[in-house]
């Protein structure tokens, strides 16, 4: 409608120019009307000068507009009727344009706003940089923590720490790492996680920074005080007939107290000393296991199909899954799914596993384990270790990654607890899901 306007404004300027110019070469040929034809010259002249004006002023206009549009500013408005009437809906529209506009920015504006607050207002250090180190945000707790009121680049906090400024250069995205840093006498154990973002074909990292140094000291005091429970508990079992045995032979040997007489008396000398023994090879085991649970070995990485992984513990589980008539099932999804870790390591997880397993569906009507591997929803590949067992109580299921803890009364109470640190060794981890009768779901996640 705009352009149809002044499409027909225009046609109508140069049709009557057109007329005028007419009359003027007319008069000038045909007549000696001289007055007549100065007047038509000049209106001639005021009819170019009047078109060039109005055509003049619309790319004005438009002009002013996209500038306005360029640099943002929406506070201009359009109005007038010197371009005449057929230009009120161009006004309309350019002034429409400008208050979107001037909405657009003002939410952008109270959006930026909210989250300058959200971020002002959260608990852990935030920062974001790009690539070169310039440092486009910053918030309060992340000033606190380095002690500074400004950040223009990262390269600033190498007095902070090097090792921490090292890491925020070669952090990957989606990574988390782990700095110690001793700031004026004090001890901070920094996480770092980093998220890599792109804007306007800039890359930019945002990064969080806690201080989890409480946390780990308030784990680690409850996973010693979890520790040294188990340990008294099986020392004390070892250490009390041990000592009351020891005491009673100190009495038979002893000079004044009693004679040795027959072979009564050296029978129950030597029975004590064999369960002495006994009792005293039984504490060896049990720090010799203490060792080997912390003496982890570091993982052969290699890319190794699970079909292989399967195979290999199928072969060595196979006479026992058959001895207790247990049905045994594999799925493995895809086909061709392979894992980066050392094969051994996770054979020898999967296999307690199946051992546990056993242990739990010996009692059960039908008893079956499945072994499963395929990918998760997030992508990552998962090995899965599954029974319709007895399964466990939530006190129970809370406890079987502690070292020593166990409910048979054959077992080390290590096998889990090692597990753990095998998948820990291949930056994964290991959940149980289990419920009272319903069975036990046990999965490795790489």
């Amino acid at each position: 409608m705009i352009f149809k306007s002044f499409r027909l404004n225009v046609v109508i300027r140069v049709i009557l120019l057109s007329f005028t110019l007419y009359g003027f070469f007319f008069l000038m040929l045909k007549s000696n009307l001289y007055a007549s034809m100065s007047i038509l010259g000049i209106f001639s002249i005021l009819q170019v000068i009047s078109l060039l004006k109005y055509v003049q002023q619309t790319n004005i206009k438009l002009s002013n507009f996209l500038d306005s549009i360029k640099y943002e500013d929406f506070t201009q408005s359009y109005a007038g009727k010197e371009l005449g009437s057929s230009f009120d809906d161009l006004n309309l529209a350019f002034n429409d344009i400008n208050e979107h506009f001037r909405k657009t920015r003002t939410e952008k504006e109270e959006n930026y706003q909210y989250l300058q607050t959200v971020i002002r207002h959260i608990g852990i250090a935030l920062i974001v940089y790009d690539l070169n180190g310039n440092v486009e945000l910053i918030n309060p707790p992340a000033k606190q923590l380095f002690g500074v009121t400004e950040l223009k680049n990262i390269e600033s906090l190498k007095s902070f720490s090097e090792e921490l400024l090292k890491i925020l250069f070669n952090i990957k995205s989606r990574t988390r790492e782990l700095v110690q840093v001793r700031n004026s006498d004090e001890l901070l154990q920094l996480s770092i996680y980093a998220t890599k973002f792109r804007i306007r074909q800039k890359e930019y990292f945002l990064v969080s920074i806690q201080d989890i140094q409480s946390e780990l000291e308030s784990a680690e005091m409850k996973a010693w005080q979890s520790l040294i429970r188990v340990l008294t508990h099986e020392i004390m079992n070892s250490i009390t007939p041990i000592s009351s045995l020891a005491a009673t032979v100190s009495d038979i040997l002893s000079d004044g107290k009693q004679e040795i007489k027959g072979e009564i008396d050296l029978e129950d000398i030597k029975e004590s000393i064999q369960t002495i023994h006994s009792r005293s090879k039984g504490l060896l085991e049990f720090v010799n296991k203490y060792r080997d649970l912390t003496n982890i070995p570091e993982p052969d990485m290699k890319i190794v199909p699970v079909k292989e992984i399967f195979s290999n513990v199928q072969k060595l589980m196979k006479k026992k899954l058959q001895d207790e008539k247990i049905t045994f099932v594999q799925n493995i999804d895809p086909d061709s799914l392979k894992l980066t870790a050392d094969s051994t390591l996770i054979e020898q997880v999967i296999i307690n596993l199946i051992i546990n397993a056993l242990n739990a569906v010996t009692n059960t009507e039908n008893g079956s384990i499945k072994l499963t591997g395929k990918f998760s929803s997030t992508g990552r590949a998962f090995i899965q270790v599954e029974d319709n067992g007895s399964g466990m109580s939530s006190d129970i299921r809370d406890k079987i990654f502690i070292p020593f803890f166990t409910t048979k009364r054959e077992g080390s109470g290590i096998g889990l607890s090692l597990s753990r640190q095998i998948m820990k060794a291949h930056g994964g981890g290991i959940t149980v899901r289990s419920d009272v009768n319903k069975g036990t779901t046990i999965t490795l996640k790489f």
